[in-house]
């Protein structure tokens, strides 16, 4: 039983091993092929993972504005500190709820998708078929996907700001008594523009992140619908796992001691 569970760890950890290695060399060979990608490929798959996944941002994001103000906004009013409501939802917003919350969306709706249609393509022969015609699949189906995330995160988190701050000031403003100057003024004293500019820095990994991870899985799905199924799902967990992760270490790096 014994020798069954160590067998077992190290069949784990061997898998583990191969897998990030294996993720790695992707992201240097897409480094290393990034000047020769196919701009108006890239400008489709922007507008296809990028700017359809606007609309389930924003939902999100106004959602979570309007929760983390009702948690707040009272108690502050409460306490006499109804002047610093506005900067303490802009800071949480922009430092950690968008930039985590929108990778976790995008890494649920377009991971997924990567994953799925990469792992279609192996599956079906695709993949051999472009590399049978001295076609890289890196450069023709990694490149414009990891460039189009990466480029488009940022954007989607400005964009989750702002429709998360709005929100959160229609729920002080309407449910804590709190006036249109007093939230709006407490953003401008509390908050500078790292608060939303190291938030896009976090987006752009995190969008890296997840065009790696489901690029790398859908191209090493393994035969059948079961594999592209399998690949699709330890896509999005691993890529949620490793957003949450790189947060904590950007956080010290961006925040700590700011």
């Amino acid at each position: 039983m014994l020798q069954d569970m160590c067998a077992a760890i190290g069949r784990k950890m061997i898998d583990f091993s191969r897998s990030a290695g294996g993720m790695t060399l992707l992201f240097a060979d897409v480094l290393k092929r990034l000047r020769a990608v196919d701009g108006r490929e890239t400008l489709r798959q922007m507008a296809l993972l990028g700017a359809d996944s606007l609309p389930i941002v924003l939902l999100t994001m106004l959602c979570v504005g309007m929760v983390f103000s009702v948690q707040t906004a009272k108690e502050f009013v409460t306490l006499g500190a109804s002047n610093t409501v506005g900067g303490i939802v802009a800071i949480a917003m922009g430092r950690e709820l968008v930039p985590v919350l929108s990778g976790v969306v995008v890494a649920g709706r377009i991971g997924a998708a990567i994953a799925a249609e990469l792992g279609t393509m192996k599956v079906t022969e695709q993949i051999d078929a472009l590399r049978v015609m001295a076609t890289s699949p890196v450069r023709y189906l990694v490149c414009p996907r990891f460039l189009a995330i990466s480029l488009m995160m940022p954007v989607l988190i400005v964009f989750g700001n702002f429709i998360g701050n709005a929100g959160g000031y229609v729920v002080a403003h309407f449910y804590a008594g709190i006036s249109s100057f007093t939230y709006i003024n407490s953003i401008k004293t509390l908050c500078d523009s790292f608060d939303l500019f190291g938030g896009m820095i976090k987006g752009v990994v995190f969008g890296a992140i997840i065009a790696i991870v489901g690029c790398y899985k859908g191209l090493h799905a393994k035969q059948g619908a079961e594999g592209v199924g399998l690949a699709t799902t330890a896509s999005v967990v691993l890529s949620i796992i490793l957003i949450f992760i790189t947060d904590y270490f950007m956080t010290v790096l961006l925040y700590v001691g700011d």
